[in-house]
């Protein structure tokens, strides 16, 4: 018999992309798609089971199935349905807790893949230029989302001490974009506005939905010749862009807001729907946050086929135009250069003689 596959959070888009996926996988004899609400896209030949893996049923179905491998994906910043953040919290840190409570009592699993974010670093003043998958941070999260993936990686440390023998590997991912990405970035960068912070213009990386898939499919099999899929690992497209280049791009005018306003304008962000506008993606806008990918490609064997400028600008071809044309925004900013620089070229630096 081959491996069974059971994944969580499969009513989310991109959790149904990859149960279709990995049902494709060589050695893949059987998937169990597990979410607490029926799935709007279709799964394929998975066995969709709705339960709630905050409940202790979620043990009896890794023993029925005799499931080895557990893919973690209902860790997210967005709710489904009308929940609210207290809802997403009970699902991301409760849930967990509940799942790896039955992983450890299930002798079939022998590997668990848990989805986690490059949030678990913060985002301070004092932060290195790049973190590292060691690098403690600055300072820990405080709340929202990120928090929430802080507790979720410390669960799973304790679960890969008491259950050594299974091969734990968590995936921090970048901020995920792409056409279908439902994170609570790509509901900021779809506001007809950009409310920014005064002063600060901040680096952002960003991974392709299908680079997610890709590595997914990686984590949650069998390890290729040279490579370990164990540990914890960096999962971000290569370079950066800038908060500003990301406006220009989408055509989206900004509105610059003094740091100590900007909570005013999350709380008035959270009213019109933007789930996860919380102080840590406030720090976030404000100082950015740029990891290494160096395991990524070194251990783990993953090379994305998308950069965070790729990324970004796929998500920003099917989201639309914006208020102002892209082109029009790219032609005042060149404008407003070349003005800044007369000056100098029309009045020279007086030689030294």
């Amino acid at each position: 018999m081959g491996r069974v596959v059971l994944v969580t959070g499969v009513a989310r888009p991109l959790s149904g992309r990859f149960v279709r996926r990995v049902q494709r996988e060589e050695g893949v004899d059987k998937v169990v798609a597990v979410d607490s609400v029926a799935p709007a896209h279709q799964l394929g030949d998975a066995e969709f089971v709705q339960a709630d893996i905050g409940r202790p049923a979620i043990g009896r179905l890794l023993a029925e199935y005799r499931v080895d491998t557990v893919v973690h994906l209902d860790v997210s910043g967005t709710p489904l349905g009308g929940g609210g953040r207290s809802s997403v919290k009970e699902a991301n840190v409760i849930g967990t807790l509940q799942l790896l409570g039955a992983c450890q009592k299930a002798p079939s699993v022998r590997r668990l893949v848990v989805k986690s974010s490059t949030n678990v670093y913060g985002s301070a003043s004092r932060d290195p230029a790049v973190f590292t998958e060691t690098t403690p941070a600055k300072a820990l999260p405080s709340g929202g989302f990120a928090k929430d993936a802080v507790e979720v990686e410390g669960y799973v440390r304790g679960f890969a001490r008491r259950r050594p023998d299974v091969a734990v590997c968590v995936l921090r991912f970048a901020n995920i974009l792409g056409p279908g990405a439902d994170t609570p970035l790509a509901e900021y960068f779809s506001l007809p506005v950009l409310p920014t912070v005064l002063g600060y213009d901040p680096r952002l990386q960003f991974v392709h939905e299908e680079d997610c898939l890709d590595v997914l499919r990686i984590a949650a099999g069998e390890p290729a010749r040279g490579t370990l899929n164990s540990g914890t690992f960096n999962i971000a497209g290569d370079g950066v862009v800038l908060l500003s280049q990301c406006a220009r791009r989408l055509g989206s005018p900004t509105v610059p807001v003094l740091l100590p306003a900007v909570t005013w304008v999350g709380a008035a962000l959270r009213t019109v729907g933007v789930t996860d506008f919380s102080r840590e993606q406030i720090r976030l806008l404000t100082h950015g946050r740029v990891v290494s990918t160096v395991q990524m490609r070194e251990t783990l064997g993953f090379h994305p086929a998308w950069t965070t400028a790729q990324t970004f600008a796929d998500f920003a071809r099917a989201r639309g135009s914006g208020l102002l044309p892209p082109r029009a925004v790219a032609h005042a900013v060149d404008r407003v250069a070349e003005t800044v620089r007369a000056p100098s070229t029309a009045y020279p630096e007086p030689s030294a003689d």
